[in-house]
């Protein structure tokens, strides 16, 4: 499977840490802005980078992701550009993975076989299709990992012993265990509850649990990091990107700035969230 995000996990490993998992949405605010925020999050701290596609209808995000993407399809962001970016953005990094995390109608209306030809060509290493059930697996996932790619799985505290499993059989890359139930960004996950959650799903599965929805500050990523094979920070990110924005929604010289400012303190925090291990 996909060998940029197995080498990342691993590399992440042997120093004695969690990955960082940043998320932003592509296009948001506009083309050019967001294309020079995904080459800058390597640099800043990011070990893996999840690429939000816009969608209308984004069920399972919260207010900040939701407005990012309307941002972004106001300024004409498409799954062509989406892909077009990450071809940019791997002519100068051969190395960080890069996931496509969305919903299933854009990826539909693309053409499935298609798009997963287009998005291994343009370097893409993974995807989360948040509303497709193990049940529909034959749908993107099997032809997904069959194109070599990376079909990663949502777990959430609901997810018991029984379904686990299930949520597991084809899953790649790691596993995604949304900490919180509910919507992105709304609640504060709980560190302890977490770090059990992480070692149960781990029982089941060698791969790399990353931990979601809820981290927003250093602090709350290094508490999970203690307990988790990565941290995904999403919302956070995007409010520090929208807070930068002037009247009519157009980046402004702050923008890029406030972002990789927020992921490198989130980079320290995790990398320091293990002392006795990096010793």
């Amino acid at each position: 499977m996909s060998s940029r995000l197995t080498t990342r996990f691993e590399a992440c490993a042997r120093e004695g840490r969690a990955a960082l998992v940043t998320f932003v949405t592509a296009g948001d605010p506009d083309y050019d802005t967001s294309l020079a925020l995904l080459k800058a999050l390597p640099a800043a701290g990011a070990d893996v980078i999840e690429f939000g596609v816009p969608f209308t209808d984004p069920m399972a995000d919260g207010p900040a992701i939701q407005a990012a993407g309307l941002r972004a399809l106001k300024n004409g962001q498409t799954v062509v550009k989406t892909l077009a970016m990450v071809r940019a953005f791997r002519e100068t990094d051969s190395t960080t993975p890069v996931v496509l995390m969305g919903y299933y109608n854009p990826v539909y209306i693309y053409g499935v076989e298609r798009f997963l030809v287009d998005a291994k060509a343009a370097g893409v290493d993974g995807l989360v299709v948040v509303d497709l059930p193990p049940e529909e697996d034959n749908e993107l996932c099997l032809p997904a990992l069959a194109a070599g790619l990376a079909f990663i799985r949502l777990a959430t505290p609901t997810t018991d012993d029984k379904r686990l499993p299930t949520v597991l059989k084809n899953t790649a890359g790691f596993v995604y265990y949304v900490s919180i139930a509910g919507i992105t960004g709304a609640a504060t996950p709980d560190a302890d509850r977490v770090t059990q959650a992480v070692a149960r799903i781990k029982a089941h599965t060698p791969l790399p649990v990353a931990v979601g929805f809820g981290v927003r500050t250093p602090a709350q990523a290094a508490a999970i990091a203690a307990g988790a094979d990565g941290v995904v920070v999403g919302s956070a990110l995007i409010d520090a990107l929208r807070g930068t924005l002037d009247t009519e929604e157009k980046a402004t010289p702050a923008t890029i700035p406030a972002v990789t400012q927020l992921v490198s303190a989130l980079a320290t925090a995790v990398r320091n969230a293990r002392p006795a291990a990096a010793e």
